[in-house]
């Protein structure tokens, strides 16, 4: 699969949601459970970071949840996403993009979602093939602003920022025109999780897929 066609699948997943909840997930018990209050709540795509021994075993079990599109967050080597891949994520998201990653990918039949931040760093993806990205880290990086200027000279090119998106700047983000989505973990946060607290999950994300797009 190649950056193009990549890029074609991770885009037609970020427009099914204004919001990827980013989880970070320490009890893989809790992850159909989880998967199931987002997806009822209406934000159908996930993103499962890797940063936790219980991640992959979170991707099997949320990936069997119906409605559902789970990714892989914070992949960094081709280790992570041949893994990642076997355990049923459907795409892979990554805070930048290397050559290496970017062959493990398409060798992988992976899609992946690659970071980027300056206008050099889109430039490069573009290069690639690669024209859906995600924007990272968002805010600590310029935030809306910076996101609207580089749409000026590179119009072709969309975002999903992520890092620093509250539900009270992400309605700046979507209100651009070349941002699809944001990616969060307001709405699924570490504690919530810990808690159990699907139904404020639920709530959460229903409240989250009224977002306004574009």
């Amino acid at each position: 699969m190649n950056p193009k066609t990549q890029s074609e699948h991770t885009r037609k997943i970020c427009e099914l949601a204004p919001v990827i909840p980013v989880i970070v997930i320490d009890d893989a018990t809790r992850a159909e459970p989880l998967a199931t209050a987002l997806i009822s709540g209406g934000l159908p795509v996930l993103e499962v970071t890797l940063r936790t021994d219980a991640a992959l075993d979170a991707i099997r079990a949320m990936s069997k949840v119906e409605g559902g599109h789970v990714g892989a967050g914070t992949v960094l080597t081709p280790d992570q996403v041949y893994r990642a891949k076997d355990a049923g994520a459907s795409f892979a998201v990554a805070p930048g993009a290397t050559e290496t990653l970017i062959r493990a990918c398409e060798e992988a039949s992976l899609p992946l979602l690659p970071g980027s931040v300056t206008a050099s760093e889109v430039m490069q993806a573009a290069e690639y093939g690669y024209d859906m990205l995600k924007f990272f880290p968002a805010e600590t990086s310029g935030g809306a602003p910076a996101l609207k200027a580089l749409a000026g000279p590179l119009p072709h090119v969309t975002f999903c920022p992520t890092g620093g998106v509250t539900p009270d700047n992400a309605g700046s983000y979507l209100s651009l025109p070349n941002v699809i989505c944001v990616g969060s973990s307001w709405v699924a946060s570490g504690a919530a999780i810990a808690d159990g607290d699907w139904q404020g999950i639920e709530s959460r994300a229903r409240s989250a897929s009224h977002l306004r797009q574009r």
